[in-house]
């Protein structure tokens, strides 16, 4: 996806650019191209970016360690606000993070870029999960139980020399 210069979208047939996706995002490892569509409208002092996209990615299971596949879906509208920004405004910027309204919080230059494949991956990222389990009822790792755990008065702390003597032959009770 080519980077979209503002200046340029804010002249465009309706101030609209619509892009429609379908392929791979170059940071994110994905099993099938990412599908979907990217529309940006420049409304003079902020952009409106509305994306519904898809994929399938593969993640490792958090319980069981093994590989499954995993839909990722996105539908995100986000409103970036076109400023320019000087050192003074990072006082701003702080306080704009901490207000109860948080719509305009992003800023790009009037005259620079807005790069719709890097959003697009920010989104993708937003909605990978952060528990990954492959099915809600896996029971993770078999764990065996060791001889030492036979023995309930023995504190696990000890289990390693407790096993080094086992296999030395000089355990005592």
């Amino acid at each position: 996806m080519e980077p979209i210069f503002l200046p340029q979208l804010s002249r465009a047939h309706q101030q609209t650019e619509v892009i429609l996706v379908n392929a791979p995002l170059s940071d994110l490892e994905t099993l099938t191209p990412v599908q979907g569509q990217v529309k940006v409208v420049h409304h003079g002092n902020y952009l409106q970016v509305d994306a519904r996209a898809e994929t399938i990615v593969t993640l490792i299971c958090d319980r069981c360690l093994q590989q499954y596949n995993h839909r990722l879906f996105t539908q995100a509208s986000e409103l970036i606000w076109l400023r320019e920004t000087t050192e003074d405004d990072v006082l701003e910027d702080l306080l704009l993070e901490d207000s109860e309204d948080p719509a305009l919080v992003e800023t790009l230059q009037p005259n620079g870029y807005f790069y719709p494949e890097d959003w697009l991956y920010q989104q993708l990222c937003l909605e990978i999960p952060q528990r990954q389990l492959c099915d809600t009822a896996c029971l993770g790792i078999p764990v065996t139980p060791s001889p030492v755990e036979n023995h309930p008065q023995l504190d696990r702390r000890w289990a390693a020399l407790a096993d080094l003597k086992l296999q030395l032959g000089t355990e005592q009770t």
